[in-house]
């Protein structure tokens, strides 16, 4: 049980720390994307400069027209400032809806992982085996309330399992194999008994259950999930 409380807590930690992080990636990519198109955008009054540099180069436009036509320039550029302005601030405003769209896709992205993740810690702490016994002579398997039949090479290699566990014993695919062949272990091999333990999974059909009863410890080989005081083999 401290073993799973500590997994959740990492899976937990671990899930904060890629919320964040995927909240300040998206940031950040946003802002320098909002940087970069501010600076490429024209500036707002550089139409309104060019006027007043017509105005000031060409002081010989004296006539009514010339000063007239002058006059629109200017009113074109004051139009196309004020347009550049909401240009700038629309694009700021779909630019912050962008960025909220993403942070909450990420957010209900991790929450629906997490949320997986928690269905199928519930699924397996419901699976509690208060009892497993092995009926070697009927090829039947009691789990709990639940009877599954087996092949006898099944049997035998879940009674082998069974037996291990109860001496608080790790076996190997190459012990497993030596164990129900008779064989010296030097003469077993380790895909034998891996193969054996596969079709033992295959039997049992439910890949939860089956994941559940039979474990395979890195370096020290297989065993039951099952504590030795509730297993019984006859």
């Amino acid at each position: 049980m401290p073993d799973n409380i500590s997994s959740v807590t990492e899976g937990l930690r671990a899930g904060n720390r890629a919320v964040v992080w995927g909240i300040a990636a998206i940031t950040a990519i946003l802002a320098l994307a909002a940087v970069l198109l501010f600076v490429s955008l024209p500036d707002a009054n550089a139409f309104n400069a060019r006027v007043e540099r017509i105005f000031v180069e060409n002081d010989m436009l004296t006539s009514p027209s010339e000063i007239r036509l002058l006059e629109v320039l200017a009113q074109s550029g004051t139009a196309f400032a004020e347009v550049l302005s909401s240009y700038r601030m629309i694009i700021f405003i779909l630019l912050v809806f962008a960025a909220a769209l993403l942070v909450a896709a990420l957010v209900f992205l991790l929450l629906i992982v997490g949320l997986n993740r928690r269905m199928t810690e519930i699924r397996r702490a419901g699976i509690e085996v208060q009892n497993l016994r092995v009926l070697r002579g009927e090829n039947t398997v009691v789990l709990n309330d639940m009877a599954f039949t087996l092949t006898p090479a099944a049997i035998e290699t879940l009674a082998v399992l069974a037996e291990a566990r109860m001496d608080d014993e790790y076996l190997s695919g190459a012990q497993i194999e030596a164990v129900i062949s008779g064989k010296p272990v030097a003469d077993c091999d380790e895909a034998a008994g891996a193969t054996r333990v596969k079709r033992l999974r295959d039997g049992l059909g439910n890949q939860l259950v089956a994941e559940l009863l039979v474990r395979n410890v890195a370096r020290k080989g297989y065993t039951l999930s099952v504590p030795p005081e509730r297993l019984r083999v006859d």
